[in-house]
């Protein structure tokens, strides 16, 4: 058996959450393997709307084991509420004990947040777009061999370690920003979280999911932010601060190169991006925001508005490259509906040239659209549950992309419900 996996093509909010959800009851585990509470999968069934920032999506499938990986950062303060929110809502998960979590994930403490922070505001009109809950700076401790790891929380001297790292946080705050806010609070809700993180199983995860393939069950490892958000192949330096592509899935759940299988990547029929850095294709104009009120772009888990622009091609088959995409998924077709005309970006103009490959230096040299106008399909697509039923002029969108992309689109999204999606191949 191998590795399936799901990821975004574009710079994340693609609606990876709601896809898995979909595909979860075909799977034995749903993995999340980078990434930190900065996700919000939204996820819609039988009337309700569930938003996840930590847990993966396959959590409401009663046979579906579901784990958080090593390459995943977590809040413990927001896994909390996140558990509390679903045992309020009837979702139990420390009673269905479908839910475990990677001693080698690392811990975003509260002093983290303070750093996120304070680093957005020295930058000023430079900043990343950080959504400030201290991801960036978890993953430099990692990187600086300093970070805390949830198999620590189980260690007699967790406090002392916990301690030491904070004094170094609150030294550098003092240093470089002059400033230390006041986290007594937060500290208390800290200790109070990893308390009930430790009632759940805590696994070595390369383990755990290794022996899943060794018993031939089926494994899904679910992605969070998008391909070019990726730390080293996204619009460096506003990117996230890990690796949101398929080779990120093998470090972070310990997972080799030849297990993984199938690749599905999700795109919207349009495209988002959250925060600053480079977006060819973004429409600052009444299009854009007619686009952000019909799709309801508006971030899951910040509120903030989501920048809003055509779909990108060149950004899309330089994510399916990287990627190794065997499959793809579009969503948000219904959100086209109400446009007579559509655009494509082909290629990029770019220093006085046509290209049609995503540059460098992309955040420093503008590369302007070339545009291609498709008929829209004025249809309201919500409502149709047959392949029959898809516009003339939406099958044509799609047999367009499948073309350029040179990759088949095997599902069609339609609108936010499980039940509002279709399996074209």
């Amino acid at each position: 058996m191998a590795v399936d996996v799901l990821l975004g093509l574009q710079w994340g909010d693609e609606g990876k959450g709601k896809i898995v959800d979909v595909l979860s009851a075909g799977y034995d585990l749903i993995a999340r393997f980078q990434g930190g509470p900065n996700a919000g999968h939204t996820l819609e069934f039988d009337g309700k709307k569930f938003v996840l920032n930590t847990i993966p999506s396959g959590i409401f499938f009663e046979n579906t084991m579901n784990l958080i990986g090593n390459g995943v950062v977590i809040d413990p303060i927001t896994l909390k509420k996140e558990i509390d929110k679903l045992k309020d809502a009837g979702h139990d998960l420390l009673a269905k004990k479908n839910l475990v979590i990677a001693k080698k994930a690392h811990l975003i403490l509260p002093t983290h947040q303070l750093l996120d922070a304070a680093s957005e505001k020295k930058m000023g009109d430079g900043k990343i777009g950080s959504t400030l809950k201290g991801i960036g700076p978890t993953y430099m401790d990692k990187t600086g061999r300093n970070g805390l790891r949830v198999g620590d929380t189980a260690m007699p001297d967790f406090k002392e370690r916990y301690q030491k790292l904070v004094d170094k946080h609150v030294s550098m705050l003092t240093a470089l920003y002059g400033e230390v806010a006041d986290f007594s609070e937060r500290e208390q809700a800290f200790f109070e979280a990893v308390e009930l993180i430790n009632k759940f199983q805590l696994v070595d995860s390369e383990h755990f999911v290794n022996d899943y393939l060794k018993q031939g069950k089926k494994v899904l490892a679910e992605g969070a932010q998008g391909t070019m958000l990726d730390i080293d192949f996204g619009s460096y330096p506003f990117v996230t601060s890990s690796n949101t592509t398929t080779a990120g899935a093998c470090t972070g759940l310990g997972v080799a190169p030849n297990k993984i299988g199938e690749v599905i990547g999700i795109f919207k029929a349009y495209c988002t991006r959250v925060g600053s850095g480079p977006f060819p294709t973004e429409l600052d104009n009444e299009t854009g925001e007619e686009l952000r009120r019909i799709g309801h772009e508006f971030g899951a888990t910040t509120g903030r508005p989501r920048r809003t622009g055509w779909i990108d091609l060149p950004a899309l088959k330089y994510a399916i490259m990287l990627n190794g995409v065997t499959q793809m998924v579009m969503t948000k077709a219904d959100v086209l509906s109400g446009f007579d005309k559509i655009y494509a970006c082909t290629h990029y103009t770019y220093l006085g040239q046509q290209i049609d490959y995503m540059p460098y230096d992309i955040c420093c040299v503008e590369a302007k659209p070339v545009l291609k106008e498709i008929e829209g399909w004025n249809e309201d697509l919500t409502g149709i549950t047959e392949l029959s039923q898809i516009p003339a002029k939406l099958q044509w969108y799609i047999d367009y992309l499948e073309k350029e992309l040179g990759v088949p689109i095997k599902y069609l999204s339609v609108g936010p419900d499980r039940k509002q999606t279709l399996v074209l191949h």
